[in-house]
């Protein structure tokens, strides 16, 4: 069974994906706020199919669409000795505020919690380092 959730009109789209950030102090008293925060505060989601149904929406000044999603596994670097695919892992970012290095977004993922634990689902190989730290580019659920 898929998971169902609102997302704007102008975001409802087949393959669009989100970060879930949490949920908004505006919503609190909204009585669809149960379809909009439903989800995994930190996740990614892909949007798997669009529905025909619209809501008017007082955060989003507008109309949002129900939507069909699944939960996907974003990408991060471990160190080396903890990419085991198939372990569960507590991500912290690596030591390192190197803006310009190819690698920048993988350290500092968007919605990675700091602490959290997240499973390794995938290795897709070694991370060039500039401080030479020795890392792996991961895909974390």
């Amino acid at each position: 069974m898929a998971a169902i959730t609102l997302i704007s009109e102008a975001q409802a789209k087949m393959g669009n994906r989100f970060y879930y950030l949490g949920p908004q102090f505006e919503c609190r008293d909204c009585k669809l706020k149960g379809v909009c925060m439903n989800l995994e505060q930190g996740s990614m989601y892909e949007i798997t199919a669009v529905r025909g149904q619209t809501h008017d929406c007082t955060f989003n000044e507008d109309k949002v669409r129900v939507v069909e999603i699944k939960k996907i596994a974003q990408r991060s670097v471990v160190p080396k000795k903890s990419a085991i695919e198939g372990s569960v892992i507590t991500f912290q970012e690596p030591a390192c505020w190197m803006l310009d290095c190819e690698n920048y977004r993988n350290c500092h993922p968007y919605a990675l919690e700091r602490g959290k634990k997240y499973s390794v689902v995938g290795i897709e190989g070694n991370a060039e380092c500039p401080i030479g730290q020795d890392l792996v580019v991961v895909k974390l659920f």
